[in-house]
């Protein structure tokens, strides 16, 4: 039995633990582990349904720290319930290749359901996990059958509410009725700066009703309110927010309710007067008492047991019910069949189309067959083409559907989109405009340093979409989106190559973006599904093996550089054409297929075409080359007096290269 008394005992542990790590580190922030050790130590004694020693069981409930500045908190609790966070691993705190660093980085093993630290996101990935929830409930449970209703939980505070992304996905969150999700907001009243009189003074509660919420306010140091308060969110119809009134740096007599207790290491002297304060002994460091050490074995013991159970009610399940086990696995196991990809290089479409048709007939194609796949837009699916016309939109009365409307919620679609992947059972693909892409930009990034291979389908992708104009026409942003690591970037030139794109971005251990074109692309004679998986290669080669010009370019401007090499071609100038459609894959390739493409001994004068910025462009063809791109902003037109206005057209393009071919001879 777990009383108060041990609750008390564990939460000072947290507190002490997590003091002694950010001492030794000399960096870190103590306040939110102060603040918060008796939130955590009740949910995961008395309410967080997980195994440590089966950290991907399938109807765990998730804790999810989206302050991911508090770090300490999560390690020291994960340490503490028996996951392989050791005691050496708190004290390596920060240190270099240590599981506990600053932020928490996903890692299943370890209990670390993903990385946070961006404020904000870390709602939206718990969002997306109660999304996933829910869908797999809907596809998985039975009238006589529940094997699937976690919770998702998530402690958030100030800083998260401040940022947008949070009102995105708690907006979306309530108009689906995510009845799986509990967010304990930590409200303490101080933030990095100050205090929060001085900057956010809205009301929270009205706030989150206002989206659907259900809310509770409760004393996040009195144990029981806060249990109080986990045991009413549960018996909710709607998400809740447990909105705990909480004091920042708790038990520190200096700092203690001021945004000094946030980002600094207590020192020895302040540590020595929080101990003593809160009873926790001064030696020795990293004080680990029985009691709490003993309750956490029974705990284990008692969680074991309930997993026990519930794979007993698995099994039972498995056996009335075949064919949604069967559903399960191809969730699980998410196999891209040779079959279908024979359907996505067989797909029929029309001829020269605009690049995002490409994409929404492969995309139909396949969603029958890949029933994990789960499309979504920021209100924009009738323009990217990303909406599955075999299904309907997922709602609050149906989740087993394919197609989600996210609204015009683009940061938080994308950090939904990471949460649902998290979830393990789906493969999430969205779509919007190329360049609100930049709206997106964090939560991109947050998946490629996870390496969920979400899937970002980017259409209108340059200048050439014509009338919306300068704000809606993408110049920086490839150059954006390819400083990402672990991003694939595929700009491609045909449907040939976009059928290449997809089964790149289905088979992949990361994310990828698809860059699409809305204008028509003539459809090319030697493009290849084959070489886009290697990111760049020759799609027209010269009538003699030394050209005098090379033409490298992606997306709709390969059909305008053959264009072009054509014509040079009958005025006696040789010309090979490079369809470059990812420098990533491309940089994957052994060195001697990279010399193959730029060979590092050729005379030939290198020709970049692309209707984006030329950032990042002299890495492959140098500081000589010519550059027919955009670095400056659009302008508002029909997509052919850009052409002409920019300079895109082959007379243009044949003129420029003539006088530098002229004043290289």
């Amino acid at each position: 039995m777990i009383n108060n008394q041990i609750i008390k005992s564990i939460s000072n542990t947290v507190r002490g633990l997590s003091i002694d790590a950010i001492n030794q580190a000399n960096s870190g922030h103590p306040g939110l582990p102060l603040g918060c050790a008796d939130i955590i130590s009740v949910l995961f004694t008395k309410h967080l349904s997980h195994n440590p020693k089966n950290p991907a069981w399938i109807n765990r409930d998730r804790f999810i720290l989206s302050a991911g500045h508090g770090s300490m908190l999560l390690y020291a609790i994960l340490h503490l319930a028996n996951y392989p966070i050791t005691l050496n691993d708190l004290k390596n705190f920060r240190k270099l290749h240590s599981i506990t660093a600053g932020h928490p980085e996903y890692d299943l093993e370890f209990g670390i359901e993903t990385t946070t630290g961006p404020l904000g996101q870390g709602i939206g990935h718990a969002v997306g996990m109660a999304l996933s929830g829910k869908m797999m409930a809907s596809q998985l449970n039975s009238d006589t059958h529940t094997i699937i209703d976690n919770t998702i939980y998530c402690l958030a505070g100030d800083g998260c509410l401040m940022e947008g992304v949070s009102a995105e996905v708690s907006s979306f969150a309530g108009h689906l009725n995510l009845d799986n999700l509990v967010v304990i907001y930590d409200s303490n009243d101080i933030c990095l700066d100050g205090p929060t009189d001085e900057c956010f003074t809205e009301d929270v509660k009205k706030r989150y009703e206002s989206y659907g919420w259900h809310t509770i306010t409760i004393n996040g140091h009195n144990y029981e309110e806060i249990d109080a308060g986990f045991t009413q969110a549960k018996s909710q119809t709607k998400p809740v927010l447990i909105i705990a009134k909480t004091s920042i740096g708790f038990g520190s007599p200096n700092r203690q309710s001021s945004s000094e207790a946030h980002g600094k290491p207590l020192g020895n002297d302040e540590s020595k007067l929080t101990k003593e304060a809160l009873g926790i002994p001064q030696e020795p460091l990293f004080h680990l008492p029985d009691n709490v050490i003993e309750a956490f074995n029974t705990l284990l013991e008692k969680l074991n047991d309930n997993e026990a159970k519930w794979n007993h009610l698995f099994d039972e399940w498995k056996k009335h019910h075949p064919n949604k086990y069967n559903h399960l696995k191809t969730l699980q196991n998410k196999q891209l069949s040779q079959d279908i990809e024979n359907k996505i290089l067989n797909t029929a479409v029309k001829e020269n189309c605009a690049s995002r048709s490409s994409s929404q007939a492969i995309i139909q194609t396949i969603a029958k067959d890949l029933p994990y796949l789960i499309g979504g837009s920021a209100d924009l699916s009738c323009s990217d083409s990303t909406f599955i016309k075999a299904s309907e939109i997922l709602s609050k009365n149906s989740f087993n559907q394919q197609n989600i409307k996210y609204g015009v919620r683009e940061f938080g679609m994308s950090t939904i989109a990471a949460g649902l992947y998290l979830g393990g059972f789906f493969q999430p693909f969205i779509g919007t405009f190329l360049t609100f892409s930049d709206y997106m930009k964090n939560g991109i990034r947050l998946t490629a340093l996870m390496k969920l291979p979400v899937i970002y389908q980017f259409t209108h992708d340059s200048i050439l979409l014509g009338e919306d104009g300068p704000t809606h026409q993408p110049i920086e942003h490839l150059a954006s989106l390819r400083s990402i690591p672990g991003l694939n970037v595929i700009r491609p030139a045909d449907t040939t190559e976009v059928k290449g794109a997809w089964l790149i971005a289905l088979k992949s251990k990361q994310p990828t973006a698809l860059i699409l074109s809305r204008q028509g692309l003539k459809d090319l004679n030697s493009s290849s599904s084959e070489l886009v998986q290697k990111g760049a290669y020759i799609i027209k080669k010269s009538n003699q093996e030394n050209a005098a010009i090379t033409i490298v370019a992606t997306g709709s401007e390969v059909s305008l550089a053959i264009d072009v090499a054509n014509t040079l071609e009958t005025q006696s100038i040789t010309t090979t054409v490079i369809s470059f459609p990812s420098w990533e894959l491309f940089e994957n390739q052994e060195e001697s297929y990279k010399q193959a493409i730029f060979p590092t001994t050729t005379t030939s004068h290198m020709v970049v075409i692309e209707a984006q910025s030329s950032f990042g462009w002299h890495k492959y063809v140098g500081n000589k080359a010519t550059f027919i791109t955009v670095d400056s902003f659009g302008l508002s037109a029909p997509g052919s007096d850009i052409a002409n206005e920019f300079g895109f057209t082959v007379e243009s393009i044949c003129e420029i290269i003539k006088q530098k071919e002229f004043q290289l001879t």
